[in-house]
């Protein structure tokens, strides 16, 4: 565990923190402006965090919102990743359904009498 007073650059923590694959992409992330730091947006990616701070960011559809609980010492896995955040976020959108492929009916794979029958209905509406 580190200590809480510890304090670690904001890319750095995010990529402990497994939101990025890479640190260069954490980092590209804070330079462009789009991480806020308790509420105002910062743009180094040299800005230290410690305990208690708010980041707020965009991460492919999701807007993170997370608390800094541990700073870490190092890169791990996931769950370890997990117990340095608590996730204020509000709950993803729920997801569109999208239409099914159209399936036989039949039940299961149609048999020789019914594809002749398929493939008449075909050609009557071609005609």
């Amino acid at each position: 565990m580190s200590d809480p007073a510890q304090k670690l650059r904001v890319d750095k923590w995010l990529w402990h923190a497994r939101f990025f694959k890479t640190r260069s992409l954490a980092a590209k992330t804070v330079a462009s402006g789009a991480v806020r730091l308790n509420g105002t947006h910062i743009a180094k990616p040299a800005v230290n965090v410690g305990f208690g701070d708010v980041l707020t960011f965009a991460k492919g559809e999701r807007i993170w919102v997370v608390r800094i609980l541990e700073t870490g010492e190092r890169r791990g896995p996931a769950p370890e990743a997990q117990a340095l955040y608590e996730d204020l976020s509000p709950p993803p959108p729920p997801r569109e359904e999208k239409p099914s492929v159209p399936r036989y009916d039949g039940g299961g794979r149609p048999s020789k009498r019914d594809r002749r029958k398929l493939d008449q209905t075909r050609r009557d509406a071609l005609d």
